[in-house]
């Protein structure tokens, strides 16, 4: 079978798996695996798992991020003596600053929002205090109307007004200019985000995911769709 023929790889089919069982294929000691479903990419695709995977053995940069990100996963996580449970102990803050520590990065770079300086403040406070050096951009740098890019009027958040366009590339570029080692995006708009992400010079970590409605937290909708959000399981968004 080609892969144009071979059905799309889902993941999320495999919750059923999770809720009846209690695991799934992946997460299973070898000897006691449940069935792979019939999506399972693992399945479908083992010659660019295994290949994938060996980019992450060895001593090149992403091989030492992977091993660095899996250290901090462990370290996110309290044991319980006298049990196998465990319980997180690290917010996402906690697991930023210590990726940076580890991996021996001291230049941090703050992709904003301006809708999230107070809290790029915050964060700058803690990176200070965690010897680390923030530089922080706003999206809305150069302070570029709109209307340069090709948006019409009528589509501004306030018709008739000045309203600056977001400028990701600009941040990408000038938190380049400073060769931060690591930069953190604070809630740039959906696209924004992917652009910044794709002219950045340093890797890029999400902390703040924009939000207008959940304050920032759209795992609310996921939680909600057996009632406050099932209208996106039924009614067009556009």
């Amino acid at each position: 079978m080609s892969d144009q023929e071979k059905p799309a790889v889902s993941c999320a089919d495999c919750s059923g798996v999770w809720r009846s069982r209690g695991t799934t294929n992946c997460w299973s000691d070898p000897s006691a695996r449940p069935p792979r479903p019939a999506a399972c990419p693992s399945a479908m695709h083992d010659v660019i798992v295994d290949e994938a995977f060996n980019e992450l053995k060895g001593e090149s940069d992403d091989a030492r991020l992977a091993r660095v990100a899996t250290v901090v996963e462990g370290l996110c996580y309290q044991k319980t003596t006298g049990s196998d449970t465990v319980c997180a102990r690290w917010n996402r803050v906690e697991d930023t600053v210590a990726l940076a520590k580890l991996m021996g990065w001291r230049k941090i770079g703050i992709a904003t929002c301006i809708g999230l300086l107070d809290e790029t403040k915050q964060l700058a406070l803690i990176l200070t205090a965690q010897e680390l050096e923030p530089f922080s951009v706003c999206c809305k740098s150069g302070s570029i109307d709109k209307l340069s890019v090709g948006i019409a009027e009528e589509e501004k958040v306030r018709p008739g007004t000045f309203e600056p366009a977001c400028n990701p590339i600009a941040q990408a570029r000038i938190l380049a200019e400073y060769r931060t080692d690591m930069n953190i995006i604070m809630g740039l708009c959906v696209g924004h985000d992917m652009l910044f992400a794709k002219y950045s010079a340093a890797p890029v970590t999400t902390l703040v995911t924009k939000d207008r409605v959940t304050g920032h937290n759209p795992a609310a909708v996921l939680y909600g769709q057996n009632f406050y959000y099932k209208r996106l399981q039924k009614t067009p968004v556009l």
